[in-house]
């Protein structure tokens, strides 16, 4: 058994601390979340989104841990991961429960890589191929984050 390790992905960039206002869309087997990134650090500038795409996704679920439930010990890594508000990759042995809900888009392929992200609010988990990330300008307002800005 190897022991789970978290590799965090998000070295110059993260999510806006406050309100990323994260949305999510599916076209096929790729996976797409744009959010707001944090203008605080990392040389992002005010209204900036990030869109991270994941290519080969078989299956993804939102949960409803946010920064004060992981800090008390709550949620599914809690006690495991390094840090709130990273992006990791999930290396070796994951032993997920088998009730969890997760929107499942295609079989896991042998290939296939775990990926979670602690938004503020909520905590996204992604079994995929592979991801990138993109950074786009867009107006200020929380309404210019929408399905369609996830698209090329």
């Amino acid at each position: 058994m190897n022991a789970l390790k978290f590799l965090r992905l998000n070295s110059d960039w993260n999510a806006e601390p406050n309100d990323p206002d994260p949305k999510v869309v599916t076209e096929g087997t790729t996976l797409r979340v744009a959010f707001y990134l944090n203008p605080f650090a990392h040389e992002a500038t005010d209204g900036e989104v990030g869109i991270l795409s994941f290519r080969g996704c078989s299956r993804w679920r939102w949960d409803s841990t946010n920064d004060q439930a992981w800090y008390s010990g709550e949620g599914r890594f809690a006690k495991e991961a390094p840090a709130w508000g990273e992006f990791y990759e999930l290396v070796g042995d994951d032993a997920t429960p088998d009730d969890m809900e997760w929107q499942v888009i295609a079989p896991d392929e042998k290939r296939a890589r775990h990926f979670l992200f602690y938004f503020r609010d909520e905590t996204l988990e992604c079994v995929a191929a592979d991801w990138s990330i993109e950074r786009r300008s867009v107006s200020s307002t929380s309404a210019a984050i929408e399905a369609p800005a996830c698209r090329p």
